[in-house]
């Protein structure tokens, strides 16, 4: 197997095809899918998806396998995907777990064709309906469960079940207690079912066709950033100069302190990441925000007019208030 981008420049790795790298399931990734095949087991369930690393995190239609994206397959490309992207999905063994959870539901559906069940769209829907390019989710509903960030059930019907299918799956989980009153607690109660009257039955799809796997892909490293950092590029509407003015001064008592935009290009990372948590947006988008509040810092000639401590707390706060307000508008995109 080739490693020897393992020591070239970033310049020069960006260059490199991603069937170049080479790569596959490595030691940390290979006790994860184990793990899952432990929780599958642990739940009755004869079925096992495949996996292969690809592009991204997804379950081919028809398929019942999962796709790992290539990054995590070595510390060098975490580090690279951190760097273009502001994170690493799936880095963590507590979200790629979750991820794997959900991308299981998708598998198993496609497995078992339980989507074709007249129950599965009584209470899920059509799964044959076109997905939207992003959606519109309404935090305050009970009619879905809660597990990937951005109130990801909402998005299509196969999100819902997946969704489902994984707060079912985590050992552990109260899911009758967490989820009594709620409509979605019949949705839990039906994959329970389902899922005892399937346990030991052979798949019905058989396949174990890997989609797009990564010694396919052709494009390069820099191809690929391109590509998904337009995914998640945003517009953001220009109406926050009001909420910089309250938390930055350029009066001239305060021409020593540090300029606003310095101060926010310093905690850009955190905040990022912070936001995106809270609102369910992905970190690059909120990193649009980001630099369009440090541009218009310098156009108003901004600095620090309370501590730094107080001045990241109040920005944190207006950065997750238009990052929420903007998500609900209809922005949050399919990427899982």
């Amino acid at each position: 197997m080739n490693r020897r981008w393992q020591r070239y420049t970033e310049r020069n790795l960006l260059k490199l095809r991603l069937s170049d790298l080479a790569l596959d399931l490595n030691a940390v990734l290979r006790k994860r899918v184990a793990k899952l095949n432990e929780e599958l087991a642990a739940k009755g369930l004869r079925f096992r998806p495949h996996y292969w690393l690809g592009e991204e995190w997804f379950t081919p239609d028809g398929v019942p396998g999962i796709a790992i994206p290539f990054y995590l397959a070595h510390p060098r490309l975490i580090k690279l995907e951190r760097k273009f992207m502001l994170e690493a999905e799936g880095a963590s063994e507590f979200e790629c777990m979750r991820i794997l959870r959900h991308e299981a539901g998708h598998a198993i559906d496609n497995a078992y064709r339980l989507h074709r069940r007249k129950r599965w769209r009584e209470l899920f829907g059509p799964s044959s309906i076109r997905y939207p390019d992003s959606y519109k989710p309404r935090p305050n509903s009970r009619k879905f469960v809660l597990h990937l960030n951005g109130w990801y059930a909402q998005a299509h019907p196969a999100e819902d079940f997946a969704e489902t299918f994984a707060v079912w799956l985590t050992p552990g989980y109260p899911w009758r207690k967490r989820y009594a009153g709620w409509p979605a607690l019949e949705k839990l109660e039906y994959v329970d079912e389902l899922m005892q009257e399937i346990g030991s039955q052979p798949m019905i799809i058989k396949t174990r066709r890997k989609v797009e796997p990564l010694r396919e892909i052709k494009m390069t490293l820099v191809e690929h950033y391109r590509k998904k950092r337009t995914l998640y590029a945003v517009d953001w509407p220009g109406y926050y100069d009001r909420d910089l003015r309250r938390v930055f001064s350029n009066e001239p008592r305060y021409k020593s302190r540090m300029s606003a935009a310095a101060f926010l290009r310093s905690h850009r990372i955190e905040l990022c990441e912070k936001v995106a948590h809270a609102s369910g947006m992905h970190p690059y988008a909120i990193n649009f925000l980001v630099r369009n509040m440090v541009e218009r810092s310098k156009a108003m000639k901004l600095r620090l007019c309370d501590t730094p401590t107080t001045t990241r707390e109040t920005v944190m706060l207006i950065l997750t208030v238009h990052a929420v307000h903007f998500a609900h508008s209809g922005y949050l995109p399919i990427a899982v």
